[in-house]
């Protein structure tokens, strides 16, 4: 089912989430698959949806920074310092994550890349979903990702609980994605901001992009 994004479409959104379902919503990217991320039945679910392999971590969007304690353990100055330049924005970061984030999540790497989406609709949507939601992009593994609700609905039909529509996606990129979680710095992908860019920010912080 297809509903234009809106109060009624968030609170049902925010109800089948409550119950464990899995919702499509567009991100600061493109559209995503989102669950509760401590759900791990709604994250087998996006597994099946995907038909990705069961190692692949996803990744989690949140509403407000103060949502990082529940997923981040052993924050470093060097994070703190990244995303006080680059968040709100496209940019998940890779972090050592909290023992009690489930395995599902973090397909037993021990880490989770996580971001504040830099869209003002976005973290109001997830706000009122509770404030955190996986974002793993909504397409089966082999296509591309969905730039709007009737790619949504082409790749999975009826199998999701709700395709909230809420326009086209407003990014020709995926976020980019810095690992923080080792001794270096380590870009796995570039996307909306630049690796010259966030060379920059870890030149100017001491450290060194690999």
């Amino acid at each position: 089912m297809i509903m234009r994004d809106g109060d009624d479409a968030r609170k049902m959104a925010a109800s089948i989430i409550e119950r464990g379902g899995v919702i499509a919503f567009r991100t600061d990217t493109f559209y995503g698959l989102g669950a509760d991320p401590f759900n791990r039945a709604a994250l087998r679910k996006i597994f099946e949806l995907k038909g990705r392999e069961a190692r692949k971590p996803i990744l989690v969007v949140i509403s407000d920074e103060s949502f990082l304690e529940r997923f981040i353990a052993n924050r470093s100055s060097l994070f703190d310092e990244v995303i006080q330049k680059h968040w709100p924005g496209a940019l998940t970061i890779v972090a050592s994550a909290r023992d009690e984030v489930p395995d599902e999540l973090t397909a037993g790497t021990g880490t989770l890349g996580v971001r504040l989406p830099d869209d003002s609709d976005v973290r109001e949507f997830v706000r009122a979903c509770g404030g955190i939601l996986t974002a793993t992009s909504a397409n089966s593994s082999s296509m591309p990702p969905a730039r709007n609700a009737l790619e949504v609905e082409s790749y999975f039909d009826d199998r999701i609980d709700l395709i909230v529509d809420a326009g086209e996606a407003r990014s020709e990129q995926p976020s980019s994605v810095l690992d923080l979680s080792g001794d270096e710095p380590r870009l796995i992908r570039e996307g909306v901001v630049s690796r010259e860019e966030l060379r920059a920010t870890l030149e100017n912080l001491g450290s060194n992009l690999r």
